[in-house]
């Protein structure tokens, strides 16, 4: 038998072998995602740092590149390690199939 040849009806029971995908429901249909933790955080960062170039090319504030970027940095770190952990924590919820 090659590759492209589909494989025989061994009987009429549905194939369990497979996982199954996580992507789908069980009507077929995808599941919704929801966006990274990462994603929104570094999106934040990018915001936020627009803003702030903004205001200081206004000269509304008077700002420190460096203490900033160490404001940013930390914060995005902070964000980044509670988003992991709020995700962890959600999806550790989820039922178990009792497999290891």
């Amino acid at each position: 038998m090659s590759s492209f040849d589909p494989a025989p009806e061994s009987s009429s029971t549905p194939d369990t072998s497979k996982a199954p995908d996580p992507l789908k429901t069980g009507s077929g249909e995808p599941a919704p995602t929801s966006a990274r933790v990462g994603t929104i955080v570094w999106g934040l960062v990018v915001l936020a740092l627009a803003v702030l170039i903004i205001i200081s090319q206004l000269g509304i504030v008077v700002l420190n590149g460096t203490y900033v970027l160490i404001g940013l940095m930390i914060g995005a770190g902070a964000a980044l390690v509670i988003g992991g952990l709020l995700s962890a924590r959600r999806r550790d919820n989820g039922p178990t199939t009792g497999k290891a």
